[in-house]
């Protein structure tokens, strides 16, 4: 692609295949509802490919997200799940758009949602439960949930306003461990004999991972039967719905970013793309994507050493640690694709310092790194060995 295109400004690619083996994966695996965290990845060749592969729930975090996929498939559930919603978008997105799955984590935040809907007997009400994120890469127990000593409370004063109760946690984003799950499905099951609230979801939330350089998680399968099994143990009735929000695990294979090289100095690489662009999770979060580079003219040494990247912007924070592993002769004008940027990538572009713009393409071959080497959900990495382009659809 970055042969025959020789693009100025840097490329998400997105290879729809990828999204359809692991939505498959799930379907397969996970006994249960699967809404999509649009957050993750909205980019509506995204979306669409998902509906059209049966994905009919979909998470969302605020109006405009609501407003993307009401307007985009009228007979999708949306579940509104951000536990912290002003006055006005409840009453938005229930009176507007049809919302009627909320959740929430305080006795305050059950308020303004009864108040914002005119004390509707038609909502569906989760409580989040905060529950470890030790195992995961990125904490979000400190921002959101109830604690346990506080949700039983919670719990009854929901049940009296609630059409249906739900539990729902979120282990932390890039769980690497399936063990988290199960600690979390028991605590809710504990919840339930703590409140003596028998509930009609539970939702296992986000945090399923994907596979980087620098980190291997455990089978896939590996997570699915720790939910199940966990899921069988807990004092709920055969009625219950067993609901999980992945996004990260169906769309970061999806993706790559093609970013130029603008100068090298020693082992340092500066790219037109960075923290400010679609590869903010290389930054403080310390991701390593998987890399690989593109030469127009000429080979490339098969030697390969390891890199830093800065950014185009004049942030020094606009920097990537890595390490990342390319070519010894790498310079300026040569290309990186960095995999695995389909899940929290394009989505976080800013236009700091005029930066910003980018490009698009779909690509048919397979992704740089995947979970979905085999049925159990194995990771396995993939070397590309050249990209097969297509134009871009827009809306």
């Amino acid at each position: 692609m970055a042969r025959t295109r020789t693009p100025d400004n840097p490329v998400a690619c997105y290879r729809l295949a990828a999204v359809d083996r692991a939505l498959k994966f799930f379907q397969r695996n996970f006994p249960g509802t699967i809404l999509y965290s649009v957050k993750t990845n909205p980019d509506l060749v995204v979306l669409d490919e998902l509906y059209a592969n049966g994905v009919r729930s979909f998470d969302v975090a605020s109006i405009a997200e609501t407003q993307l996929i009401a307007e985009r498939f009228p007979d999708a559930r949306i579940c509104y799940m951000h536990p912290v919603k002003s006055r006005a978008s409840i009453r938005q997105t229930y009176f507007e758009y049809g919302v009627r799955v909320y959740t929430l984590d305080t006795a305050d935040e059950l308020e303004k949602i009864m108040a914002s809907t005119d004390n509707a007997n038609d909502l569906t009400l989760l409580v989040r439960l905060s529950v470890p994120n030790t195992h995961s890469e990125m904490n979000l127990s400190e921002k959101f949930g109830v604690s346990f000593s506080e949700a039983p409370d919670l719990m009854l004063q929901v049940r009296k306003k609630a059409k249906r109760v739900g539990v729902c946690f979120h282990v932390g984003s890039q769980c690497m461990n399936p063990a988290a799950y199960g600690i979390a499905i028991g605590m809710a099951g504990d919840l339930i004999k703590a409140s003596g609230v028998m509930i009609d979801i539970l939702d296992v939330g986000g945090g399923f991972p994907s596979v980087y350089a620098n980190m291997m998680p455990p089978a896939m399968i590996d997570y699915m039967q720790e939910i199940n099994a966990s899921f069988e143990e807990i004092p709920a009735s055969g009625a219950c719905e067993l609901w999980a929000e992945p996004g990260r695990a169906l769309v970061a294979e999806a993706g790559s970013t093609v970013a130029r090289v603008e100068l090298r100095r020693g082992d340092r690489l500066y790219l037109n793309d960075g923290t400010h662009g679609s590869l903010f999770d290389a930054g403080t979060p310390g991701f390593v994507f998987p890399v690989r580079a593109v030469r127009l003219r000429g080979k490339l040494s098969p030697k390969l050493i390891p890199f830093t990247f800065y950014g185009p912007t004049c942030d020094g924070l606009d920097y990537m640690k890595g390490p990342f592993l390319l070519p010894a002769d790498i310079h300026e004008s040569d290309y990186v694709e960095i995999g695995n940027t389909g899940a929290y990538g394009a989505c976080l572009r800013t236009r700091f310092n005029g930066y910003g713009v980018h490009d698009a393409a779909l690509l048919k071959d397979a992704p740089v790194m995947t979970m979905y080497g085999d049925r159990a959900g194995r990771g396995k990495a993939k070397q590309l060995r050249g990209s097969t382009v297509t134009p871009f659809p827009r809306p």
